[in-house]
């Protein structure tokens, strides 16, 4: 393990003013991504509705990194030039997604998830890496109305030994403890649930010897479930999350790249500048977002080439958003600006 190699990393990927493009989506998630937009969900069209993000030069100089499919990181664009290249030039970092989805967790409550994709991972980072990885994430999902010990044990240890594995092979782990927001639980349930999660991830990470200067946290939010009968302030969300955060994340992890775990784009964004704007934390705090930075985009392309250049420009105006929502400098009304 090279540490200054991973810290390096780590450092660029929340560097001020830059986030993650999450563009992981699976078949399957992408099958509902193009069903929105009655376009057909075949290999290519994939491929051109990711390259004409990778190409879009200038909303690409507010993305640090961008995590990547199985399918897309060995992907050439239509003119043969390897993607993963395309995210190196736009002097972005290329990832990989490494978990395989989650399955039922025998032992712990009924309907509570464990995340797969150990098996054989040792075998698969080598490949990653050499092909132009150099970090990875890993996904674990903790419904916080049906959560046990065992099933936030088991996940907490799945993310220690991903981690572990991960930086055996020099590649930055993205560690992602995901508290859902898809029930009707009171913020205040998030806040306990989530510090539960962060508290035991970090311990098993520690047993790990999972070096923390080489990692970044992926987590939620603070905020209440969408069905919850009170939703919460911006100033609130950021309060409580920073609180959390404080409680329960060592000052060595370099950076948090919150999931916007379906909230919609502007609210994502808003929760983010706001906490860079209270600051009093002593991580760097960007995004590292999916649908909160490509369904504007996905809505203008349409599957149209002749539409790519309107998405381009929806791209860069939610990356130019959430890019200065990374330094605390985000405005409602920059959000009325044309894409």
């Amino acid at each position: 393990m090279n540490l200054d190699a991973l810290n390096k990393v780590a450092e660029a990927m929340v560097a001020p003013g830059r986030g993650i493009l999450a563009a992981d989506e699976s078949t399957g998630t992408m099958q509902k991504r193009m069903d929105a937009i009655s376009v057909q969900n075949t290999e290519d069209n994939r491929r051109d509705y990711r390259e004409l993000m990778f190409r879009a030069k200038e909303a690409m100089g507010y993305v640090s990194g961008v995590i990547l499919y199985d399918e897309t990181i060995w992907q050439n664009a239509k003119d043969g030039t390897p993607l993963v290249k395309l995210i190196e030039d736009a002097n972005a970092i290329p990832g990989i997604k490494v978990d395989e989805g989650a399955r039922d967790l025998l032992g712990g409550k009924p309907g509570e998830k464990i995340t797969r994709g150990l098996d054989k991972l040792h075998e698969r980072l080598p490949k990653y890496y050499e092909k132009g990885a150099r970090f990875a994430k890993w996904r674990a999902i903790i419904d916080p109305n049906n959560i046990s010990y065992a099933g936030l044990l088991a996940n907490a240890h799945a993310l220690a030994r991903y981690a572990n594995l991960c930086q055996e092979f020099d590649i930055v782990p993205i560690v992602e403890p995901e508290v859902l927001m898809d029930g009707d639980n009171a913020i205040e349930t998030t806040a306990a649930v989530t510090e539960w999660v962060l508290k035991e991830t970090f311990q098993q990470l520690y047993y790990l010897n999972v070096a923390l200067e080489g990692i970044v946290l992926k987590p939620n939010m603070i905020v209440p479930g969408k069905k919850a009968a009170r939703q919460a302030s911006i100033d609130e969300v950021a309060e409580k999350t920073i609180k959390v955060l404080k409680a329960s994340v060592p000052s060595a992890v370099p950076g948090i790249a919150y999931l916007s775990g379906g909230q919609s784009d502007e609210l994502a964004t808003a929760h983010l500048s706001r906490m860079n704007e209270i600051g009093d934390f002593p991580w760097k705090m960007t995004f590292s977002y999916g649908r909160a930075l490509q369904a504007a985009p996905q809505k203008a392309w349409a599957g149209k080439a002749e539409n790519v250049a309107a998405a381009q420009r929806a791209f860069l105006h939610r990356a130019r958003m959430n890019g200065l929502a990374s330094k605390g400098e985000w405005k409602t009304d920059l959000e009325k600006q044309a894409a």
